[in-house]
């Protein structure tokens, strides 16, 4: 074989490398983004859902209302990323307050809603963990402080939003029952692998 044909076959060679490189890279781009696109699925899902339980699933108070849709913030934030979680807990809390005629509560909402959703954790396999499970006290106390500091402030009197505790307490109560009970169904069915695409964290 003559100089000419092995640089010829050194070539080719490296010709096919490229091209196999080249193969495994796009395959890889686009596996990362349908994994993307997934969770922006499963996160618009979760925000919608957060949205409906909400606005149109509670019940109406003196200053404001009683609903349970801090439960599935705490379930997003038990399945998604922290950056998605907090997404679905900032989106659905203002969608819910702004269009509902509640919109002076949108501000205080936006942030407790979205502080509690870091204090849960994705990376477990299951849900129900005793991390998760232990993030139920803080999320209740953000939850109760949280609205009562912003109410003081907003009317300049730190002794009359003390008559919404009461009802921010039954919130944090309902919406942790909310989140055991449905977080021990999706561990049951397998669901959280399935919204992952099949992957555990």
């Amino acid at each position: 074989m003559n100089k000419k044909s092995e640089i010829l076959l050194k070539c080719k060679g490296r010709c096919a490398i490229i091209k196999r490189s080249k193969a495994q890279y796009f395959r890889g781009g686009s596996t990362i983004k349908n994994s993307k696109i997934r969770l922006l699925c499963v996160t618009g899902v979760f925000a919608a859902l957060v949205f409906v339980v909400t606005a149109y699933l509670h019940v109406p108070t003196v200053n404001g209302y009683v609903h349970v849709g801090d439960g599935l913030i705490y379930l997003a934030a038990c399945i998604l990323p922290l950056p998605y979680a907090i997404a679905v807990g900032a989106c659905g809390a203002l969608l819910a307050d702004c269009l509902t005629g509640y919109a002076i509560w949108a501000p205080c909402s936006v942030i407790v809603k979205a502080a509690s959703a870091a204090l849960f954790s994705s990376r477990s396999r299951r849900i129900v963990c005793f991390r998760n499970l232990a993030a139920l006290l803080p999320a209740a106390i953000l939850c109760i402080g949280g609205y009562y500091l912003y109410e003081a402030l907003l009317y300049g009197n730190f002794v009359s939003p003390l008559a919404g505790m009461l009802a921010s307490l039954t919130q944090a109560v309902a919406s942790s029952a909310l989140f055991i009970a449905a977080g021990l169904s999706v561990d049951k069915m397998g669901l959280k692998s399935m919204l992952n695409g099949g992957k555990q964290p």
